[in-house]
């Protein structure tokens, strides 16, 4: 996780008004319409961050949102919550993740995810939190993440977590 890799001359970026937002296609509106109409103004009124993957050419090419919030104590698995207080417990949260349906099955969007984890593993060092939460749009999308050890959440069939303890291990 800690060496993405990325082809030459693409970069990311903490989303801006410059980036050419509306021709982003991934082929999922909801996720096409939060970079279009949403992202930028969560990240204005510090709800939300939003960084872009551009291409050499400064072509969007990906891009995900992480915020933070909390979860309670009761609908975390008892093998994580076994030594948690019982009450609001902080999250890192993957908002959103897209890739533009050009670049799509390319590995682009596991470099992404590692990315965003990557920076949630940063921001521990500041802000502690317990997992990195997300909530999938479809099923395809679920699949995605248990490739990469999220498990899905007691009682919320399209809510995945991963443990930090497991966040860190990735790391390694």
């Amino acid at each position: 996780m800690s060496g993405v890799r990325y082809p030459d001359g693409w970069r990311v970026e903490l989303l801006d008004k410059s980036h050419n937002r509306k021709s982003f296609r991934c082929g999922q509106t909801q996720v096409e319409s939060w970079l279009k109409k949403s992202a930028l103004q969560s990240q204005k009124k510090h709800l939300s961050s939003t960084k872009v993957l551009l291409d050499a050419d400064a072509h969007l090419v990906g891009y995900y949102t992480l915020a933070t919030s909390q979860v309670d104590f009761s609908d975390l698995p008892a093998e994580l919550a076994r030594s948690l207080p019982q009450r609001g417990l902080p999250v890192a949260v993957l908002a959103w993740l897209g890739v533009a349906s050009s670049f799509q099955h390319r590995g682009i969007g596991q470099r992404l995810l590692a990315t965003a984890l990557k920076d949630c593993l940063d921001a521990s060092q500041t802000f502690s939190f317990i997992a990195v939460i997300l909530d999938c749009v479809d099923e395809p999308s679920k699949q995605f993440y248990q490739r990469f050890d999220f498990a899905t959440l007691p009682g919320y069939p399209m809510r995945m977590y991963l443990p930090f303890k497991t966040l860190q291990q990735l790391a390694t």
